[in-house]
């Protein structure tokens, strides 16, 4: 099994996935978005697989910015904004095996999402 998390280093809810993920003896790979940004192609693989809204960085500032015709924004429209601008992706983003399974960080659905038992 191949784990790749999505985010960046000083994020609260990334550093509590990477403890748990330590904790769990989960082995990953961690991706910078800040510095290794994803291509549009791997943003659009993710949105297929999760869908524009769950993505999308609600509480940031680059969001705010956008203003209020975001509310009616296309699929490719999010697609074009977070390939421009990383900040907007929700963080952590869980790839498994190459496919998004998951985007936040909540103990449940990470373990369903990951194939791990409870315990």
């Amino acid at each position: 099994m191949s784990i790749q998390v999505y985010g960046i280093p000083n994020c609260g809810t990334c550093k509590k996935a990477f403890q748990w993920l330590k904790d769990s003896d989960v082995n990953y790979e961690f991706i910078n978005t800040k510095e290794q940004p994803p291509t549009r192609e791997t943003i659009q693989s993710w949105v297929a697989a999760l869908g524009f809204q769950p993505m999308r960085n609600t509480s940031g500032q680059s969001y705010r910015a956008l203003g209020d015709d975001k509310k009616n924004w296309t699929t490719e429209q999010w697609v074009e904004a977070f390939a421009k601008d990383a900040m907007l992706l929700k963080r952590p983003l869980f790839v498994k095996d190459g496919t998004a399974v998951l985007v936040g960080f909540k103990e449940d659905a990470i373990r369903e999402k990951l194939g791990l038992e409870n315990g």
